[in-house]
């Protein structure tokens, strides 16, 4: 891990990042998050009897799509060539929880894909139930792994008070 911000350069200023000269490795990455709601609005994601359709299907779909878009929607972030992404669900008992895993063979990471598909994907279901339960809330947005590159291997460790 490096001890200062890289998006800057000598004098303070916004840039990207040259990763140019960095080889190219495999590079995964993992997020995770959840959206709390009321056991009536999980009951109808579960049962599929929501007016707008599949819920979490449409949600993974839009997931995918936010992944893919990560480098128009951030800033500073390179666009890559993405080569696999997965986007999974599962639910308890007033929660959907989101994972998200984001693969590619380059230069640089895949976390900021990883997390954009989670929150995008989040973000979906807010609005598909919206009309039903505007109290949901977006909740512990998070890496939770990351490999390849000149970094290695990082896990959040879940001793730190981490779900």
């Amino acid at each position: 891990m490096t001890d200062k911000l890289t998006h800057f350069n000598a004098s303070g200023e916004a840039h990207m990042v040259d990763v140019g000269d960095k080889p190219a490795t495999r590079r995964v990455a993992i997020a995770e998050g959840w959206i709390d709601m009321a056991p009536a609005t999980l009951a109808l994601i579960r049962a599929g009897g929501h007016k707008k359709g599949d819920v979490l299907g449409i949600a993974r779909v839009a997931g995918i799509m936010g992944a893919k878009k990560t480098s128009d929607l951030v800033p500073l972030c390179h666009p890559i060539g993405l080569t696999h992404v997965e986007v999974a669900f599962s639910t308890g008992a007033g929660d959907v929880r989101c994972e998200a895993r984001a693969e590619t063979r380059g230069q640089t990471g895949v976390e900021m894909e990883a997390l954009t598909a989670v929150q995008v994907a989040l973000l979906t279901i807010y609005d598909m139930c919206k009309a039903v339960d505007r109290g949901m809330t977006l909740r512990d947005i998070r890496l939770i792994h990351k490999s390849g590159g000149k970094s290695g291997t990082w896990n959040r460790n879940p001793k730190e008070g981490d779900q």
